[in-house]
């Protein structure tokens, strides 16, 4: 079970001498003031539907207490301040220039007695056992350098019958839009990116991490090896995007 998976190696730079971690943080450092617009721009906006549809899955639960594990910019924060109203929102992230980025816009939004933004790593996760009602992870998991340990970790800190929410790409099946995918994802998007961001390598590292990452039934199996139950999956917009959910045993 904590035998490293081949999405662990996955890494945006290649540099031998530096952790994924390293690496990924100086990456979203990089590109984290094109970050927002090549999101929007790359998705046809569509990834703001992604993400309304990932916190909705969290209405039932009305969670007081949110981790956002991965925050960025705080997308995923500001959104489920707006559609959960909880009491508050802990944002996490490695990323410094994301962060200072995500706190303007809070600042802007006027919500920071509400959201709270914080330097933090998805497998050592600064907070007491069993602390929030949700944790979300907006298109991060795919970073984590040991993706068992993040997940055991958000595991911990939720409240017993407390629920996770993971919104992640993964790959359409239907042929056809299979292979136009795959076109954009190899070719199209790391030009993009390096044309707006001047950073080609963040974006191939986006597909090849996509390509890697355990996605669908396996993702699940992997939730419910570490501990989750009631696990379930959505896919949307013809398996572009992908939601996962699980739930930390009231029995805990």
């Amino acid at each position: 079970m904590n035998n490293p998976l081949p999405h662990d190696s996955i890494v945006p730079f290649g540099d031998k001498d530096r952790t994924k971690k390293e690496q990924v943080a100086d990456m979203f450092n990089q590109i984290a003031g094109r970050y927002d617009f090549l999101n929007r721009f790359l998705s046809g906006g569509i990834d703001v539907y992604w993400r309304k549809k990932a916190i909705g899955e969290l209405r039932a639960v009305q969670p007081k207490r949110i981790l956002d594990v991965a925050t960025g910019t705080a997308d995923i924060a500001l959104m489920s301040m707006k559609y959960l109203t909880p009491e508050k929102i802990i944002g996490i992230d490695i990323s410094t220039g994301m962060l200072n980025l995500g706190r303007e816009k809070i600042a802007k939004a006027m919500l920071n007695d509400q959201i709270e933004l914080l330097e933090g790593d998805s497998e050592t996760i600064n907070f007491t056992d069993n602390s929030f009602d949700a944790v979300t992870v907006a298109f991060g998991v795919r970073n984590f350098e040991h993706l068992r340990t993040g997940l055991k970790e958000m595991l911990r800190v939720l409240k017993p019958g407390g629920k996770l929410v993971i919104l992640e790409f993964s790959r359409p099946n239907q042929t056809g839009f299979k292979g136009l995918y795959k076109w954009y994802m190899k070719l199209v998007a790391p030009q993009i990116g390096k044309l707006v961001s001047k950073n080609k390598a963040a974006y191939q590292y986006l597909n090849d991490s996509v390509q890697a990452f355990p996605e669908g039934e396996h993702f699940l199996t992997i939730l419910q090896e570490t501990g989750y139950t009631n696990t379930y999956l959505k896919t949307l917009s013809l398996g572009i995007c992908t939601i996962y959910c699980g739930t930390k045993s009231p029995l805990t």
